[in-house]
C-alpha cells in the first residue's frame, strides 16, 4: 500500500477541500455518492453519512462490490461471518438488512429516493439509481486521461490528478472486509498505483524532470519490484544531467533482481540503459508511455 501525501497535495493544488469535509469531487449522477477509497461513508444532501457498525459496513461494501447484481444469502453469509457464523445468521442477516435499508433513507433525506435494497427469492441486490460510487468515479477519470494522453498529456495530468485526489486512504479502510471487498480493493489498489506512475511520467514529459525525482526515488523504495518506476527514474536522473545516477539506479536494481530473484531486468529497462549510456538525442524528447 502506497502513502497518501501526493493526493493530498493534488487536493491543494486543485482548490478542492480537505478529506473531513463532507462533500466529495464531483460525479457524474445527480444521487448520493458511495465513498469508499478510505473509509466508507455515503455523501448526501451536502453531508457525509457514517455507516454505524462493523456489520452494516461490511454488508453495504460486498452490496457495493457488485451493485445492480444480486448476491445470495451463502456469499453474504461469507462476508459477514466468514467460517464462524451465528447460529441465527439467517435472521441476523435479515435484521442488518432492515438496518441498512434504513440508514441507506436517512441518508438520503426525507425528500429524495434511496438506494434500493431489494430482497431477491436468492438474496439481496442493491440498485444504485442516480447514486455513483467514488470507485466508479476514479476510473472513469483515469480512462479518460489515458484517451487523451498522446494528444493532449496537460489535459490527462488533470485528469489524473482529480482522479487521485478521491483517494482519502486504503479502499473499505474501516471495514471488516469479507472475501469478495478484500479482491476488489486489491485490484484497485494496482489501480491507483499504475495511475500514479502514469502522472508521474507525465509530468516528467512535462515539467521539470528534476520535481518528480524525490516522488520516484521513495515510490521505488515501497515498490522495488516496479521497473516502470526505475525507468521514469533513470530518465528524470539523466535529464536533469545526472547520467551517473541514472546508470547506478539501473545497476542496483539489476543487483537486487538478481540476488533476491534470480531475474534479469526487462528488455525495455536494458534498452532505455543503453539508450542512456549512448545518450541518445530521442532522449531530450517527449517519450510515449
Amino acid at each position: 500500500m502506497i502513502a497518501y501525501s501526493q493526493f493530498e497535495d493534488a487536493r491543494r493544488k486543485n482548490g478542492r477541500r480537505e478529506p473531513s469535509e463532507p462533500e466529495a469531487p464531483a460525479a457524474s449522477g445527480t444521487g448520493p455518492v458511495f465513498a469508499f477509497l478510505g473509509p466508507l461513508e455515503v455523501r448526501a444532501g451536502g453531508r457525509a453519512h457514517t455507516i454505524g457498525g462493523n456489520r452494516q459496513r461490511t454488508l453495504l461494501a460486498a452490496l457495493l462490490v457488485t451493485p445492480g447484481r444480486p448476491l445470495s444469502a451463502e456469499q453474504l453469509y461469507d462476508e459477514l461471518w466468514g467460517e464462524n457464523p451465528p447460529p441465527t445468521f439467517e435472521n441476523s442477516l435479515q435484521a442488518h438488512v432492515y438496518r441498512l435499508r434504513r440508514t441507506l433513507q436517512q441518508a438520503a433525506g426525507p425528500d429524495a429516493p434511496a438506494p434500493e435494497l431489494l430482497t431477491r427469492s436468492s438474496g439481496y441486490v442493491l440498485h444504485l439509481g442516480g447514486a455513483e460510487t467514488d470507485a466508479a468515479a476514479f476510473r472513469r477519470l483515469t480512462a479518460r486521461a489515458r484517451t487523451c494522453t498522446r494528444d493532449s498529456p496537460a489535459q490527462a495530468r488533470r485528469l489524473l490528478d482529480e482522479a487521485l485526489a478521491l483517494w482519502r486512504g486504503a479502499p473499505f479502510q474501516d471495514v471488516a472486509r469479507g472475501p469478495m471487498s478484500q479482491s476488489v480493493a486489491l485490484a484497485l489498489e494496482e489501480e491507483q498505483l499504475s495511475a500514479v506512475e502514469d502522472k508521474l511520467w507525465l509530468e516528467i514529459q512535462l515539467a521539470d524532470p528534476v520535481n518528480t525525482i524525490s516522488e520516484l526515488k521513495r515510490m521505488r523504495t515501497i515498490h522495488p519490484w516496479r521497473e516502470r518506476l526505475t525507468e521514469m527514474l533513470m530518465l528524470a536522473l539523466y535529464r536533469t544531467g545526472r547520467q551517473a545516477e541514472a546508470v547506478e539506479t539501473y545497476n542496483s536494481t539489476r543487483h537486487r533482481l538478481s540476488n533476491e530473484l534470480g531475474v534479469e531486468p526487462s528488455l525495455r529497462l536494458r534498452e532505455r540503459l543503453r539508450e542512456i549510456l549512448n545518450q541518445a538525442p530521442s532522449l531530450d524528447a517527449a517519450v510515449p508511455a
